[in-house]
């Protein structure tokens, strides 16, 4: 398993949000490239980026800080919030980014799904966002109403090799992933499984290890230092 420290962007700035919410955003780190600096020299191979701005309007006004960070640091990241088209991953991947994360677009358009699937391959990951077990979308502002499993397998048959699954209640909360509905999905599907939100302990780590899972984000707990990202990284590898 490996643990990709994250990095979300509104207005430039590196925040955190609890639950989802914007109102709560908060600044947590001074510079985006220092910030990556030092998420590399602790191990991190994959750094998880998102551009919040880009998930609630589909606007790309922190790209700028994505290229900066992987020219200045050649960090490989993984890119999410407001791809909604081609196009949006054409610009993504040109700004050197090695995966790009689909979101809400994945709910509303099935078929460019397929087609960025069929495009690039291991290069397109799919978040699915719940709560309730039932995918959110738009910034997880917005209730689908399709149920997370089902919608992750309807995502594997498209062809998707890797799938984000996010707890929204559990985001910034550090209080652990959700277990249950992680074992449920892992059993549900053979791609690649990527834990988000909650994770704040070495014996997160540990349980998601042992669920099988395959990458875990780790965002608020290694900012507030309640997880040490070096150690969590040895303890999942």
């Amino acid at each position: 398993m490996i643990i990709l420290p994250a990095i979300d962007l509104k207005d430039g700035q590196c925040v955190r949000l609890k639950k989802g919410d914007y109102a709560t955003a908060h600044k947590v780190a001074e510079d985006a490239v220092e910030t990556a600096k030092g998420f590399l020299s602790a191990g991190a191979r994959l750094i998880h980026m998102v551009d919040l701005d880009g998930a609630k309007s589909g606007s790309s006004v922190n790209y700028d800080v994505v290229r900066r960070v992987i020219d200045r640091t050649s960090a490989a990241v993984e890119l999410g919030g407001g791809i909604r088209s081609m196009e949006d991953i054409k610009f993504a991947l040109s700004l050197g980014v090695s995966r790009v994360v689909i979101g809400s677009a994945a709910v509303r358009n099935p078929h460019f799904v397929k087609e960025a699937a069929a495009a690039y391959g291991e290069r397109i990951a799919v978040g699915i966002d719940a709560r309730g077990g039932t995918v959110r979308t738009e910034g997880w502002l917005n209730d689908s109403g399709e149920d997370y499993i089902k919608f992750a397998q309807k995502m594997e048959g498209y062809g998707v090799k890797t799938i984000i699954f996010t707890d929204i209640d559990k985001d910034g909360m550090l209080e652990g992933p959700n277990f249950t509905q992680l074992e449920a999905l892992r059993a549900a599907v053979s791609c690649t499984i990527v834990a988000s939100g909650g994770v704040s302990t070495l014996d997160d780590v540990r349980k998601l290890k042992a669920l099988g899972v395959d990458e875990a984000i780790a965002g608020k707990a290694v900012y507030t230092g309640a997880l040490d990202l070096a150690a969590a990284i040895r303890e999942a590898e």
